[in-house]
């Protein structure tokens, strides 16, 4: 399709969000996670479950759960990757409220009609837990492990067994841009169904710890060893975190045949990358501004429509100097409000977009404002801004969720009311 054809069919075909799921630090489903947000709780702690010589010394946001009780919430057998564990259950979650589910297979005819319907999950650790179980007896005696643990590493690994699992075949694909993994996936599957290649999409992302991802963020020194505080200037870093957020969207035909009231739709989206550094955001926030101004453009609405952001806010020293400034430059100083929900969960890498996808929904249902942890000293210091404790609002109707990764893959979604 020609670029100018494109981007007409992108602004005027609807994609509405008919289903949910999440489970992360605060909760192992999606009215857990809203509950723990209204009450400012964190899920941040000692690490439990990760096998790790730095569990005493970095908090992390452990889903509270081993691997065994994770199956039996999935009702799988056998050895799985603690992603594609979590990442089943988000998804089952959000085809369940969809109404798309039969058992644990999803329900691909609606009152007589076939529906396309295509699986995009995003992952950066994908089965890396199983392989990292493997290898030390392996490399000791070279033998002792089973090989279908590495089999499990590579992030389509982690995809391609929930889409099994969920009898998805029409459509399957693997995003893996760090960060901003799965407001990449939800950015795809919105286009696909746009473009009519599908009917339905279930995108997001799954992440779980690992020892790897633990220690590479270590050796960038970016690792708080306190509860993070996200877009305080007092900031040390981040929080690792693990979990799942899971849309299901639909376009107009799939939205009609299953007669669903849908009161959230995904406005706009825009990807950038700023091709500034391998781990660090361009000081300017380039991607950061180019990201949200095409998602503002796509859906047709000036900067003073935005009533919230759900900041991508890490907690670095980088990030959110860069968010700031580029915020800064779409929004000159008419500031929406603001925080960011990662002092809640910490961050969970490829599930982030996912998750505050979902937190940004509950945002617009619920005229909420779930504040920052921990501020004292917010980085935009304009009075008010920076949401500091729960707020209830009218009239919200439209909310930017940032997603940045590195390399600077840089991702904005803009959810609208209908």
């Amino acid at each position: 399709m020609p670029t100018k054809l494109r981007k007409q069919a992108d602004m005027q075909q609807a994609v509405y969000i008919a289903g949910r799921g999440a489970i992360s630090a605060i909760g192992k489903n999606r009215e857990e996670n809203l509950e723990t947000l209204k009450k400012a709780e964190t899920g941040i702690g000692s690490i439990q479950y990760l096998s790790t010589a730095h569990a005493g010394l970095f908090p992390a946001g452990e889903v509270k759960a081993d691997n065994e009780e994770l199956s039996k919430m999935a009702g799988w057998t056998g050895t799985n990757s603690r992603s594609s564990l979590l990442g089943f259950i988000a998804a089952r979650e959000a085809l369940q409220e969809a109404g798309l589910m039969e058992g644990n297979r999803v329900r691909h005819t609606v009152s007589g009609k076939r529906l396309k319907i295509g699986l995009i999950s995003s992952t950066t650790v994908a089965g890396m837990d199983l392989t990292e179980n493997f290898f030390p007896a392996f490399l000791q005696n070279r033998k002792g492990g089973k090989l279908r643990m590495v089999r499990q590493h590579e992030g389509g690994a982690t995809t391609e067994r929930i889409a099994q699992a969920l009898g998805i075949r029409d459509y399957v694909n693997t995003i893996s841009t760090a960060c901003s993994s799965s407001a990449n996936a939800i950015m795809l599957g919105a286009r696909l169904l746009k473009a009519g290649e599908l009917d339905v999409v279930i995108a997001g992302g799954t992440d779980a710890l690992s020892k790897f991802t633990l220690n590479g963020f270590n050796t960038l020194m970016i690792l708080d060893q306190q509860l993070c505080q996200p877009f305080d200037q007092n900031r040390r870093g981040l929080n690792l975190g693990e979990g799942a957020g899971f849309l299901v969207l639909v376009g107009e035909k799939a939205a009609e045949l299953l007669g669903g009231n849908y009161r959230v739709r995904v406005a706009g989206y825009a990807n950038a990358n700023d091709a500034h550094h391998q781990t660090a955001s361009s000081p300017d926030g380039t991607g950061s501004f180019l990201a949200m101004k095409g998602a503002l453009e796509m859906a047709g609405i000036t900067p003073d429509q935005v009533g919230y952001i759900n900041l991508h806010g890490t907690g670095t020293q980088n990030n959110d100097s860069s968010e700031s400034i580029a915020i800064e430059r779409v929004f000159g100083n008419r500031y929406p409000a603001m925080s960011t929900t990662k002092g809640y969960t910490g961050h969970t890498l490829a599930a982030c977009g996912g998750l505050e996808a979902i937190y940004s929904c509950f945002s617009l249902e619920q005229q909420l404002l779930f504040p920052c942890l921990r501020i004292q000293h917010p980085v935009i210091e304009n009075p008010g801004v920076v949401v500091t404790e729960l707020r209830t609002v009218n009239g919200l109707q439209h909310v930017l969720s940032n997603s940045f990764g590195f390399g600077g893959n840089c991702s904005s979604l803009l959810f609208s009311l209908r």
